[in-house]
């Protein structure tokens, strides 16, 4: 199996090529950023993703949003996600049924011994879906509190629109453009499912999930 593997610290990503060459794999591209996993796939084609999360440039969620990139440009790329935590908002798209071919979530804190891991990576190429089960319990409780879905910077715009607080209040308050407080609002609507059809209220319907 060729693999690429994506991860900012060094030795955990030179750990990980070891690793996988001990176990019979072919690591075709081993990388720091998001940007050369995206490339290395590109060029490599590889039948394999190991990322991590939090990758540069911006240590926030880069490498699970070029891992849901992938799945679009490459549907047959089986892909792991190995990180520290659990990003719930990707980690929920990336983990939707028939989203693409096999697909798996570990935490490196839970990974009880090497041959767990190249056994996980093996079952993921096949076509599997392996997940780690405390993230699947933090997404069961996320889709439990609808709020969860939203951002820090969303759930920040929600409590200001909770204040009375119109587009350009909020704007003048978080230092951004109404354009960009408009972005927030309707990424809230979207992920309160609060349809348009019921647009007159929806900020009051906003504000009461908000004050539950």
């Amino acid at each position: 199996m060729r693999v690429v593997i994506a991860e900012d610290a060094v030795l955990l990503r030179e750990g990980l090529v070891g690793l996988l060459e001990r176990f019979g794999h072919t690591v075709a591209a081993a990388v720091g950023d998001a940007p050369a996993l995206l490339a290395a796939v590109a060029e490599h084609r590889p039948d394999a993703v190991v990322t991590d999360v939090r990758m540069p440039p911006g240590f926030a969620d880069e490498g699970l949003r070029a891992a849901l990139e992938l799945r679009e440009r490459h549907p047959d790329l089986a892909v792991l996600v190995l990180s520290q935590y659990v990003e719930q908002t990707y980690a929920a798209e990336l983990l939707e049924p028939g989203a693409g071919a096999g697909i798996g979530y570990l935490l490196k804190d839970r990974i009880g011994d090497v041959r767990e891991f190249v056994d996980a990576l093996d079952r993921v190429a096949a076509g599997g879906t392996v997940v780690d089960p405390e993230v699947v319990r933090q997404l069961l409780r996320r889709r439990r509190d609808p709020l969860a879905r939203l951002t820090p910077r969303e759930q920040e715009v929600l409590g200001l629109i909770a204040e009375g607080r119109t587009n350009a209040s909020i704007a003048r308050e978080l230092f951004v453009t109404e354009a960009a407080v408009a972005k927030h609002i309707a990424n809230i609507f979207a992920k309160l499912d609060l349809p348009p059809a019921a647009d007159g209220h929806r900020r009051v319907l906003a504000v009461l999930e908000y004050l539950k």
